[in-house]
């Protein structure tokens, strides 16, 4: 039982926040600051930012939480998601006509892909993409969230089905949250797949990005805007990614714990070894189920539209040097006098291209990785923001308690 004596299936369908945050943000909008007697200037400081907090709004306080988590597990984990990146993208790189590239050029494993990487790049190439990374996961988490927020308890009085009502609501926060940033991700990908060095070799990119904003202006000015939304499609397959994670995790903490998502009791121990158990569990199994479209979403994030130089590589197909704004429109031809058109176009065309080209295989190259990566990403991601969440909830706690205390001071004056 929750400790407003609610029982757990009410806490499943009620908002992030603790239960009392809208009645407080009420009083507290109403009383007025009334210093405790006897305190120092610090304690009144802090008497003064623990009422303050009872006037935040919890639309705001989920999305904060979640844009720290996120950031903070970008930052630990953006090694591991350069070395998927560049196993995802590699076969795309791969030159075209039956050309034979050298296997010690290929990325190989895990290990392997992140030795190679080292030894060309150094750390700094480990950390290719972190800027977007960053950038990227501060309004994705931040837009997620809030609707997520929002959007589950109209879908729960829509469908009367606690597990319908999360997994539309996870849908809808992704859609809202891919279409937003889906141009952050091309960018941090394109620099991911990237070479720090000259690219010249088959299975490498053929583009040299040196910042953020230089990725962006170039893709702009020689893709066009249409580029920043390459892999939109498969982007959004992978809705079905959140679809399962949230609610199978929100279902799995109360389960374990007897709280919901961003929930916490007012006092007491807030079972992280449960919560972590919850975050390992959920992630297993909708990484593992859906991980083919991350691959389908690379493929095309990685194909340029435009070839930016004179190449014998088969990955710019769009309009070709002498037209380039011609885009959508194989007036260029290669060297055997084919038009060149896109290798990848479509979800369909790029599932029988890879099928056709490397196997089933390649629909999961990089998992291992990937789960590597994204079970300390999702767990980082979920301690962090569930720390957060209770550390507010404990902060607006105790300002709740003072502002009774003020005002049961105001009554008897």
């Amino acid at each position: 039982m929750r400790s407003d004596g609610r029982g757990s299936t009410e806490a499943a369908s009620s908002s992030f926040g603790p239960p009392s945050s809208l009645d407080s943000q009420n009083a507290a909008s109403s009383a007025p600051h009334v210093p405790v007697a006897g305190a120092t200037s610090s304690s009144d400081f802090t008497t003064r930012m623990e009422i303050w907090s009872t006037r935040v709004p919890n639309f705001y306080i989920a999305p904060f939480c979640g844009a720290s988590a996120g950031v903070a597990s970008g930052i630990v984990t953006c090694p591991l998601d350069v070395i998927k990146t560049k196993l995802q993208a590699q076969g795309g790189f791969a030159r075209r006509g039956g050309q034979a590239v050298e296997t010690k050029a290929l990325y190989r494993g895990m290990l392997g892909t992140g030795k190679m990487i080292f030894r060309e790049d150094g750390l700094r190439g480990l950390y290719q993409g972190l800027g977007p990374m960053l950038l990227g996961y501060l309004p994705t988490w931040a837009v997620y969230l809030a609707v997520y927020d929002r959007s589950r308890e109209y879908f729960y009085e829509q469908t009367d089905s606690w597990w319908l009502s999360r997994g539309y609501a996870s849908i809808s926060a992704g859609a809202c949250s891919t279409i937003a940033t889906n141009p952050i991700w091309v960018i941090k990908t394109r620099l991911m797949s990237q070479s720090l060095k000259q690219n010249s070799e088959g299975v490498r990119a053929p583009w040299q990005y040196s910042s953020t904003w230089d990725a962006a202006r170039k893709m702009y000015k020689i893709e066009g805007i249409r580029s920043f939304y390459s892999g939109l499609t498969p982007a959004l397959l992978g809705l079905t990614h959140v679809a399962i994670q949230f609610p199978l995790y929100e279902y799995l903490k109360m389960a374990l714990t007897g709280y919901g998502i961003g929930e916490h009791p007012d006092n007491g121990n807030s079972h992280w070894i449960g919560i972590s158990v919850a975050t390992f569990l959920s992630k297993i199994c909708a990484s593992t189920v859906t991980y083919p479209h991350e691959v389908l979403r690379t493929r095309l994030q990685t194909q340029q539209r435009t070839a930016p130089a004179p190449s014998p590589e088969g990955i710019a197909f769009r309009g070709g040097l002498h037209h380039p704004h011609d885009r959508g429109r194989p007036i260029s031809s290669s060297s055997d006098g084919m038009l060149n058109r896109p290798r990848y176009n479509g979800i369909v065309r790029t599932c029988q291209t890879i099928l056709q080209e490397e196997g089933w295989r390649a629909f999961y190259s990089g998992i291992g990785t990937n789960l590597f990566r994204a079970v300390p990403a999702a767990m980082t991601t979920m301690l962090t923001y569930e720390y957060l969440r209770k550390l507010i909830h404990n902060v607006q706690h105790e300002g709740e308690l003072k502002l009774a205390m003020a005002n049961e001071n105001i009554g008897t004056v």
